[in-house]
This record gives structure tokens, sequence and C-alpha cells, in this order.
């Protein structure tokens, strides 16, 4: 009985975020091109779009204190359950971000990708969640994103990685692009 509860636990824990497939290393150049600031006031201004409600504007603003809670941990190692400095996992990095600014999230991706509305992608802004399935042997989504940053077509959000940490990537990124399963928008 004992052995079977751990062999569940333990599976559950595997699924639930990250992945035992071999991620692709993308090349250090590349991730010296991706900077996101999120300390500077002035900066984090001048991305907001115009907004035309109080609701709206309202919105903006959590976004962008979930985003710079997000972007404090940028560098913090991967840890499976992780929710501290000391070590994060996807689901855990928003989980504490959003918790953060008082809004609660469940702690697991793919629970996490029940919440809120779906959005199309071409709509999608800063503060949304971008979902992915990055498992070859599960079919349910087994990773989450925050979008820190949309400029023209180029979707940036931040999450945490097996194999870096912490770190913001693109959604152009191939293997990003290609485990991409949906937007949702909790905001």
């Amino acid at each position: 009985m004992t052995r079977k509860y751990i062999y569940f636990l333990s599976s559950f824990l595997i699924i639930s975020c990250g992945s035992s497939k071999k991620k692709k290393s993308y090349s250090k150049s590349y991730e010296k091109t991706i900077t996101v600031s999120g300390n500077n006031k002035k900066d984090s201004d001048a991305k907001l779009p115009e907004v035309k409600s109080e609701k709206s504007r309202e919105s903006n603003n959590i976004a962008t204190s979930i985003i710079n809670d997000a972007i404090a941990f940028s560098g913090t190692r991967y840890k499976y359950g992780g929710t501290t400095k000391k070590g994060m996992d996807c689901s855990g990095l928003l989980y504490v971000a959003f918790n953060k600014n008082d809004i609660t999230l469940p702690r697991v991706s793919y629970v996490m990708a029940e919440e809120g509305k779906d959005i199309n992608l071409k709509k999608v802004e800063e503060g949304d969640l971008l979902f992915f399935k990055t498992s070859r042997k599960s079919r349910r989504i087994n990773h989450v994103g925050l979008v820190v940053s949309v400029n023209n077509s180029e979707i940036k959000f931040i999450h945490a990685t097996t194999s870096r940490g912490v770190i913001v990537s693109s959604l152009k990124e191939g293997y990003w692009n290609d485990a991409f399963v949906k937007a949702t928008r909790v905001l």
C-alpha cells in the first residue's frame, strides 16, 4: 500500500511540471539578446498600452506588478516543487508571483490551464499565461509561462526550465513554438 502511494505520488510530481525529454539548448548569443527590465519604473510604464477604462488600467498595473515579481526570480535554479529563491519550478514561479498580488492560482500547470479565459495568441497581452506540452509521454499540459512583453509579433515570457532555471524566452524559439498549446487570461 505504501509503495503504491509513493509510486503514485512520484508519478504525479514528475508529470505535473517539467519534462524528462531532453530540451534543446539555445546559443548564448541568443540568450544575451533576451532582456526584460522590470525594476525601472519608467521602463515598465513605457511598455503599457494605452488604456480606455479604469478597470483596464488596474489590470495593467496588476500585470506589471506580477511581471516584476516574477522577474525578481530570474536566474533562480530549477527545483521541482520549489517556490523560493533556492529553487523554483514553472508553476511555482507563477503561483508565487500572482500570490504576492493577492491572486490565487492552482499550484500545478495543467490545473492552472483551466483557470481564466482562453484567448487567441494574436490578442495576448502582458500578464497572460502561455501553456505548453513538452512531454511525448503525456498528453496533458505540463509547462506554463507568463507573458512579459509583446512587441510586434514577438511574445516573450518568463518561466522556469529544467535546464536553465528561471529565464525569459521567446515564443519564436522553435522548441517553445512547437510545444505551445494555448494562452489564457486570468486578470
